[in-house]
């Protein structure tokens, strides 16, 4: 029986068998893969039953009209991937260094660090390192960190949940997400909230500028709420729940930002937006907040990367501007 320990492998390993598992996978038929390689069918036989020998497995099933990867073929397939792509890297890194650039980092992001972190950090880094090149995507946890996986992201700026892998990820907590209800300037609502309290009232009662509204008096307004399965609709509908009322049944639902900022202008409409990203729209005089207390804050979020891949010199770079604008915005640090 042939050795099977790790050093034995990495010495007789050859990337050229890299190559034809992966080429196998995606072509599943050993006469494409060999073309795709540049080399003969019979060549490409004996380098696959070489590397099938030395692990002492069947990386593939023979087929009548192709190839299909076993249990342990699949194995090798993903980490032949993973080999290769960091062999790509490599080169990647290598040639931007010898261009004098730090390389090309991809950064991925939710909405309320999308707008609130990540534009102070690029910046920051842009200052630093003018030929770095840095691309921004702006999207859900679960698509951001489906990019992650692909390759296609260095560095995520989001939440983990249960469904996520957290033995394969890092993860560095920086905040939670407040939630609040925003509307047009000028909305009924506001005016009613700041309408000054009765001289003839008690001292105490005129103490406060305008008194808070609470859930009852919104409760049959009409929403513009997430959609139906979203973490913030689940936790929007308990917190109505929570305080004995009904929730809002007149709903529009949507995730999307800009259409929640036109609708709102265009009608009396009350939406529900993390806090960040309900400040970033009131400071350009888009929306205006409601004084009313949301108890249904998002989970916190962070930032995560790769446990399995070392981070390239521009990737860190920019972990480090994020976590020094976390610190000027939230006062912590990720650790």
């Amino acid at each position: 029986m042939l050795d099977s320990s790790p050093w034995y492998v990495r010495t007789r390993l050859k990337t050229r068998q890299l190559l034809l598992v992966v080429a196998l996978a995606e072509e599943g038929n050993i006469h494409r893969a060999a073309a795709a390689l540049n080399m003969t069918q019979p060549a490409a036989s004996k380098l696959l039953r070489e590397l099938e020998e030395m692990l002492g497995a069947v990386l593939f099933e023979r087929m009548p009209r192709g190839m299909r990867p076993t249990l342990y073929g699949d194995a090798l397939i993903r980490h032949a991937r993973a080999v290769l792509g960091s062999l790509d890297q490599a080169q990647e890194e290598l040639a931007a260094l010898k261009a004098g650039r730090l390389g090309h980092v991809a950064v991925g992001a939710i909405t309320s660090p999308g707008v609130r972190v990540l534009p102070a950090a690029v910046a920051a880094v842009k200052r630093m390192h003018a030929n770095m090149r840095v691309s921004v995507e702006i999207d859900a946890s679960n698509v951001l960190l489906e990019h992650l996986a692909q390759e296609k992201l260095d560095v995520v700026l989001g939440r983990l949940s249960a469904e996520h892998d957290k033995l394969q990820l890092r993860y560095e907590p920086l905040t939670g997400e407040p939630v609040c209800a925003v509307v047009r300037p000028g909305h009924p609502l506001l005016k009613a909230a700041q309408a000054p309290l009765r001289e003839d009232a008690p001292k105490a009662a005129r103490e406060p500028a305008h008194a808070p509204l609470a859930l009852a008096d919104v409760a049959r307004a009409t929403w513009v709420v997430p959609p139906v399965g979203s973490v913030l609709r689940h936790r929007f509908e308990l917190m109505f729940q929570r305080a004995s009322l009904a929730p809002p049944s007149n709903v529009v639902e949507t995730p999307a930002l800009l259409f929640i900022t036109r609708v709102l202008e265009q009608s009396d409409m009350i939406a529900v937006l993390t806090e960040d990203v309900a400040h970033y729209y009131a400071a350009h005089g888009m929306v205006a907040v409601l004084p009313l207390p949301m108890d249904c804050q998002m989970d916190d979020f962070g930032i995560i990367t790769r446990a399995d891949r070392l981070l390239s010199p521009a990737a860190q770079i920019m972990i480090e501007a994020l976590r020094a604008v976390s610190v000027e915005i939230y006062g912590v640090c990720a650790t």
